[in-house]
Order: structure tokens, then C-alpha cells, then sequence
């Protein structure tokens, strides 16, 4: 397996820690609203990267965490707690109890949306809440280490004490600049909250009532469950600069590991109306949004696999209806690929997987791999064969095709009787009158095929 790593910014032959297995950490929701699709193409990301490593035989180990507290509205460590500015959305009082309480919702809100994405639920799925402790320790260690210094609103890392802090890039003066607008008090522009004060909401510690900065807590939940140093970390490159450039800093300072990651994979954002996707350009572009205009979830699945990963990706509603239709075409030929095999247990072509591992080797090309896809499904392959090799991409890809079944519908007196008619007129040889009623059929929402002299219907 080739990775662009953003470490090195080279595509890298990935080594891992222990041979055959393979430790993956990835920047999980905060869960203060519902998750916008633009943040599901990075969780989509992250599980076709387990997917892959498991087709190739490796045996993989997957954290991500939940922000359920911490993460400021602002990289500069400035305004609300992104937990606190939901309960002031929905007109709760400001408390642990009621936060938490909000997180569940949310939460419970992104778990579904992963299942409905067929995203395979992650080993580990820590709360930052949970792991207040962890976050503590590091910061502890740090401030032995004296990589820290104390204001009056938090405890801060000291980014000139690294000599190569910012190993991922993408930092720039102006954005210093901002960062240090909200508070006068830092030594310089980049250095960042481990741990922020506030008396009224917050834990102990040994620094007064307060809760963790959001870059820390990464820190506290991939050491607790991945050790000091793991083979690959996934996000979306807007996490690049600011948050996995802390989350290395304040990693590899206190425990002299490094490097703390090997591997730091990157995806692309999600473009609407030629912006990037977020809350104010569209966030409002949710899973159950294109539920509410009849769109399943797959076919969200289905259309980020054409792009790339570290490609930035268009998103409009005619594009993605005409990758529903595209998804529903594959699975009635898988449907007729059943009926043609009749039970016979076929063989993976060779040839064909051995081009499909090439190219998700090849930096997570799914593009490329989907042509090998369809490829096998336009080939003149036995049907067994044909269909177990589909099955066997779709280990990887994840469209659920080997467990799909048709649902099942009631059929109005009124469609069986041209059912009955179209019957009939196959059977007269009257083809025109046959094509006819197909076509009304089709006007109505159905769609007719033929196998083995029987009719098949099936909705659109």
C-alpha cells in the first residue's frame, strides 16, 4: 500500500508499526448539531481506508474519538465551547449535565448516519468526556517537561520551545496574526490552549476548574487506546494546519516518541456553489435533508467514491439523483446475476482482483477501482463468477451489494391487469403492444424486464 503522506508530502510505502497489523486514529464529529455531508466524505475516508487494509489481510485496529466537550469556536482558543454555544441554540441552561445530555443526541444522530453510509462502526469510540484524566496526564507532562506557561484564562503550550513545530505545513503569519488577537497574553501567535479556565462549567484540575483544549484531547484518546506512537492518522485537510500540527506538537514534547503518527492522510473538502461545504455555505446539506427529497444515503457513499480523496469534490442535488440511479442500475444487474447463477458458488476472477488491488494500493484510487468494478460487471464472465468477484470489490468499496434485496410492494389491481395485457401480448407475439405497455408502466413509476418467460417489476 502507497499513501500520500502529509509528513513527508510523498506518496509512501506504508510500513507499519507491527507487521500485519495496522493502528489507525481519525478526528471524530463534535457532536453540537447534526453532521453536514461535507464532514461524512472524511468518515466515509477513514473506513475505506480500514476496508482496504483488511482486503489486503491486515489485521486493523480503529479509534475515533467523539468531541463532546472543548472545542472552541475559533482555532485563536477564543469564544464559546462549541457544546456550550448549542445549549444556548436551543435555550438550555449552561451546564456539564445538560451538555452531555445535548451530545447524546447528536451522537446518536451521527451513529445512524454512519450505519446508513454503511461506514463499519470503529473499535474504540471515545468521549472526550471521558477521558478528562488522559488529558490531564499529558498536560502534566508537558509542564515537567517545560513546554508550558499559565494566563489568566488557560495553560498554553510554548510552540517556540519546538524547534520544528508546524511539521505538516500549512502554516502562514496572517494566520498567526488572528490567533493571537483573542488573547494579549500569549508568547506567540501559534501557541495554543491545553486546558482553558471557567468557573462556572468544567472539571478539576490541578490548574483551577476548567476543560481541555480540543487539540489536547485527540492526544489523550489516541495514546489511551493506540500507545505512544500508531501507524496512520485520517482527517480532513482543514485540519492540517492548526489542530494535527498541535496535536504532533503537544504529543511528541511529552513523550519524546517520534514521530508520534507515521502515516497522516488528508482528505479533500466537499464544494457547494463553488465554496467550500460548511454552516454557513450549505451546512444545512444533512443526511436526513436528502432523505426528505427521497435520496438514500448509499448513493451519497456511491458518488464520493468517484472522486479521488485528496481531490476537492463538487456536490449538487443532479449529480448526486443521477448517482442514485446509477447505484440502482448496478444492483439489478447484481439481482439478475443472481437469478443467472441459480445458486452456484462462482470463483473471484484473478485477472480482475488483481487490477482492484492495484489501484486501492495505489493511494486509495477508487475512482480507478471502480472502473475495474464495472469493468467485471460489463464482461462476458460465467454469472457465479461475475457475481463473487462484484462481492469481493465491494469488501472495499461498501455499497452492501451482496446483502441487498429488493423491498417487497403491494401491486394495484390496475398494474397487474397490464401486467396481465403486456402477458399477453408477448405471448401473441405482439411485440409493439408488449413495448407499449412497458412504456406506460415505466411513465407510472415501474420498471418490467423478462427472464425465462416471466415478468419481473420492480418500483424506480
Amino acid at each position: 500500500m502507497k499513501l500520500y503522506n502529509s509528513l513527508t508530502k510523498e506518496k509512501d510505502y506504508v510500513e507499519t508499526i507491527t507487521p500485519g497489523k495496522v493502528s489507525m486514529y481519525h478526528c471524530g464529529p463534535t457532536v453540537y448539531d447534526h453532521v453536514h455531508v461535507g464532514n461524512l466524505r472524511s468518515f466515509i475516508l477513514g473506513d475505506l481506508l480500514r476496508r482496504s487494509f483488511a482486503y489486503l489481510g491486515y489485521e486493523v485496529l480503529q479509534v475515533m474519538n467523539i468531541t463532546d466537550v472543548g472545542h472552541l469556536v475559533s482555532d485563536g482558543d477564543e469564544g464559546d465551547d462549541k457544546m456550550t454555544k448549542a445549549l444556548k441554540r436551543e435555550g438550555k441552561e449552561v451546564s456539564v449535565e445538560n451538555m452531555l445530555s445535548i451530545a447524546r443526541i447528536y451522537e446518536a444522530s451521527f451513529l445512524k448516519d454512519l450505519a446508513d453510509l454503511n461506514v463499519l462502526l470503529p473499535h474504540h469510540l471515545p468521549r472526550a468526556s471521558e477521558h478528562i484524566d488522559d488529558d490531564i496526564a499529558i498536560i502534566k507532562k508537558l509542564e515537567e517537561r517545560g513546554f508550558t506557561y499559565t494566563t489568566s484564562d488557560g495553560v498554553y503550550f510554548d510552540t517556540s520551545k519546538m524547534s520544528d513545530y508546524g511539521k505538516l505545513g500549512g502554516l502562514n503569519q496572517d494566520d498567526g496574526e488572528s490567533r493571537i488577537s483573542g488573547n494579549a497574553e500569549k508568547h506567540q501567535p501559534a501557541d495554543f490552549a491545553l486546558w482553558k479556565f471557567d468557573q462556572n462549567l468544567g472539571w478539576d484540575s490541578p490548574w483551577g476548574q476548567g476543560f481541555p483544549g480540543w487539540h489536547i484531547e485527540c492526544s489523550g484518546m489516541g495514546m489511551r487506546y493506540l500507545g505512544e506512537q500508531f501507524d496512520i492518522h485520517t482527517g480532513g485537510s482543514d485540519l492540517k494546519s492548526v489542530h494535527h500540527n498541535n496535536e504532533i506538537a503537544q504529543s511528541e514534547c511529552a513523550t519524546g516518541v517520534c514521530p508520534y503518527v507515521k502515516y497522516w492522510v488528508h482528505g479533500e473538502m466537499l464544494n457547494f456553489g463553488g465554496a467550500k461545504l460548511s454552516k454557513s455555505t450549505g451546512g444545512n446539506i444533512t443526511l436526513q435533508s436528502l432523505k426528505e427529497r427521497e435520496i438514500e444515503p448509499l448513493a451519497y457513499r456511491y458518488l464520493v467514491l468517484q472522486t479521488h480523496y485528496r481531490s476537492p469534490m463538487s456536490f449538487t442535488y443532479e449529480g448526486l439523483k443521477a448517482t442514485e440511479t446509477g447505484l440502482k442500475r448496478i444492483r439489478k444487474e447484481v439481482i439478475k446475476l443472481r437469478e443467472l447463477a441459480g445458486g452456484t458458488h462462482g470463483t473471484v476472477s484473478g485477472n480482475s482482483k488483481v487490477q482492484f488491488t492495484e489501484k486501492i494500493e495505489d493511494d486509495l484510487n477508487m475512482p480507478q477501482a471502480l472502473a475495474v468494478f464495472h469493468d467485471v460487471l460489463k464482461s462476458d464472465l460465467d454469472p457465479a463468477d461475475k457475481l463473487v468477484t462484484l462481492y469481493d470489490f465491494d469488501r472495499v468499496l461498501g455499497l452492501g451489494l451482496e446483502y441487498y434485496e429488493e423491498a417487497s410492494f403491494e401491486i394495484s389491481e390496475e398494474i397487474q391487469h397490464l401486467l396481465n395485457q403486456r402477458k399477453e401480448a408477448r405471448d401473441a407475439k405482439d411485440f409493439e403492444a408488449s413495448d407499449r405497455i412497458r412504456d406506460q408502466l415505466s411513465d407510472m413509476g415501474y420498471t418490467v424486464s423478462d427472464s425465462d418467460g416471466e415478468q419481473r417489476i420492480t418500483k424506480k
